[in-house]
């Protein structure tokens, strides 16, 4: 795909959805710091239901290490490995509180050094709550850079490394969530809605459905 055709499929994203972000709730850096740990392996609509009754009540490192891994478990029992989750959680808040004075580093190295934070984590922290440049592969990012053309790569990592190299770097910053909700909603895993597609005419991928 050459440079002229991936500005035109960013500059139709973003006149479709100038403002692109998360479909996670979050008021701070810290809660989305929690939802993303507790969103691996879940749907963003499950977190939200999850962390609209925990941030009610504990929304901060202390509050959180105050109720205790028993007590955390009571408000995201409802989301896949949940017991993990809330050890790693905890783990994490006694970590920013005794490491970083409560807040959420601004750092990729100090971000995967928390329990339950990896690259993919570390970069949505990074993109959305400090508005960094960075690109969190998931599994619709991947799908997309590879069906389309834009970034084809074996890896989540090389992926990444390539949408960051041949992605114009005014799109950069919203890059991440266009071609996330592009994934989810549109070019889907089983059955690209090819017909229903913005960026039809400038994909590359060979199968396109009429739906």
């Amino acid at each position: 795909m050459n440079r002229d055709k991936r500005r035109a499929i960013f500059e139709r994203l973003r006149a479709a959805n100038p403002h692109p972000t998360t479909e996670l709730r979050y008021n701070s850096p810290f809660e989305l710091l929690i939802a993303v740990i507790l969103s691996a392996q879940a749907t963003d609509r499950s977190v939200n239901k999850a962390t609209e009754k925990l941030f009610a009540v504990a929304n901060t490192p202390q509050a959180i290490l105050e109720l205790g891994e028993e007590g955390l478990k009571d408000y995201i029992k409802t989301i896949g490995l949940f017991n993990t989750k809330a050890k790693n959680i905890i783990r994490t808040c006694r970590i920013l509180i005794e490491q970083h004075g409560g807040e959420v580093p601004r750092d990729r190295k100090a971000l995967e050094a928390l329990p339950g934070v990896g690259r993919k984590t570390a970069n949505v922290v990074l993109n959305t709550a400090f508005g960094e440049p960075t690109m969190a592969v998931d599994t619709h990012i991947f799908r997309v850079a590879n069906r389309t053309g834009i970034a084809p790569g074996k890896t989540p990592l090389a992926v990444e490394k390539k949408l960051l190299r041949v992605i114009p770097k005014e799109f950069l910053k919203d890059a991440h969530h266009w071609l996330i909700l592009h994934g989810r909603y549109v070019c889907t895993a089983r059955k690209p809605r090819c017909g229903a597609c913005l960026i039809e005419d400038l994909c590359e991928y060979r199968h396109k459905t009429s739906d």
